[in-house]
């Protein structure tokens, strides 16, 4: 039992130092101690009460869902990229290796968190990181990652973009793999209807929703050279967002204020 703790304390030490010298920032869901104490380890993170995106979009038994119309959407993922960004920004890199949409939480005010960060690699070192079937069975996994077990900064943005397409059409991955060729697939002729979740109504606008069918259908690349890096991502859905919000903002007509029908459908709770 001495052995094992202290092999346990030189395994979880320089992954658990590693993590704590990650930069606090508002889109990460950030370590705030450990302990140690009789071969037992424990990590303590902020509370973020409002559950995860996958519990939202897809519920979960236990927590209030939320109609989630497409520009909170975009605010999610423009978050949620900020947050994998500011990841990637570090030297070296720190990649998530275990990104998915049930590791996005959000806040009071729906801010986006990414949780768990590092927590594949911590697993690895301790031998708990489950058996290989349970990663070859991950829709989130990178391809390439599957086959080397090799996890990149490139990894995540194919992970990203799986996040996308549950956040775009509101179905789990897991269940429908095939939304996921659907959109590495996806072209400018592709019925839009055929994947946006219909709980969005019409509060969308059919440029919108293409474009970040195009960037999703980017970070699903097989080819992890052909993908966007995360600034890039972050840049773009940015970019999409504020041109949405323009597209679908009230606008005055003379004397007359007419307002779009998408704006009739921005319920936050």
């Amino acid at each position: 039992n001495q052995y094992m703790n202290s092999w346990l304390l030189l395994a979880f030490s320089p992954q658990v130092n590693y993590l704590s010298s990650i930069r606090r920032h508002p889109n990460l869901v950030n370590l705030l101690g450990y302990c140690q104490d009789n071969g037992m380890q424990m990590l303590v993170y902020q509370y973020v009460p409002n559950g995860s995106i996958s519990a939202h979009l897809h519920g979960n038994g236990n927590s209030p869902t939320v109609r989630l119309e497409f520009k909170q959407r975009l605010a999610i993922a423009h978050g949620t990229a900020k947050g994998l960004s500011h990841l990637h920004s570090m030297t070296p890199p720190a990649v998530h290796m275990n990104f998915k949409t049930a590791n996005v939480l959000v806040d009071a005010d729906f801010l986006p968190k990414v949780a768990d960060t590092g927590i594949r690699g911590l697993l690895d070192r301790l031998g708990n990181a489950g058996p290989p079937s349970m990663i070859f069975n991950d829709p989130f996994v990178d391809p390439r990652g599957k086959e080397s077990m090799i996890f990149s900064i490139q990894s995540d943005v194919y992970s990203f973009g799986v996040f996308l397409v549950e956040l775009i059409s509101g179905r789990t991955a897991a269940s429908d793999q095939g939304i996921i060729e659907w959109v590495r697939n996806f072209q400018e002729s592709s019925e839009i209807s055929a994947i946006a979740d219909r709980r969005m109504t019409s509060g969308f606008t059919p440029q919108g929703m293409k474009e970040l069918l195009r960037l999703a259908s980017r970070c699903v690349n097989p080819r992890s050279e052909d993908r966007p890096s995360m600034s890039l991502v972050e840049a773009e859905i940015h970019r999409i967002r504020e041109q949405e919000i323009r597209r679908t903002t009230a606008m005055p007509v003379g004397d007359t204020t007419v307002t779009l029908g998408s704006q009739l459908f921005t319920s936050s709770r």
